[in-house]
């Protein structure tokens, strides 16, 4: 059963960096889009940074380009995101996400909660 687990969050101060990590089990191979959305307090889940298992070059939302980066294992067995110079903005629930593109079927991990505070 394919599953997504994410950790790494946490409380960090203005200016710091956070490694957030997502560990992915159960997937049959395939061509997926691998990705970070966040969702902070009323507000619409949106989307961070994402790549695909076929190594194109991966998209940046505005507000990450140049603070985070994506990445993951040769083995493509876990995501992370290299966060840095986070700002209270960047407040809230990271979650991991795994689009199978043929048949299309989205995959969720069940978060992570950052919280930039000093």
């Amino acid at each position: 059963q394919e599953q997504l687990v994410e950790s790494g969050g946490g409380l960090v101060q203005p200016g710091g960096s956070l490694r957030l990590s997502c560990a992915m089990s159960g997937f049959s191979p395939n061509l997926y889009i691998m990705g970070w959305h966040r969702q902070a307090p009323g507000k619409e889940r949106e989307l961070v940074a994402s790549v695909s298992t076929r190594g194109t070059a991966p998209y940046y939302a505005a507000f990450a380009k140049g603070r985070f980066t994506i990445s993951r294992d040769v083995a493509q067995t876990t995501l992370y995101l290299d966060m840095n110079d986070l700002n209270p903005e960047d407040t809230a629930v990271y979650y991991c996400k795994m689009v199978r593109v043929d048949p299309q079927q989205d995959y969720w991990g069940q978060g992570t909660q950052v919280t930039v505070s000093s």
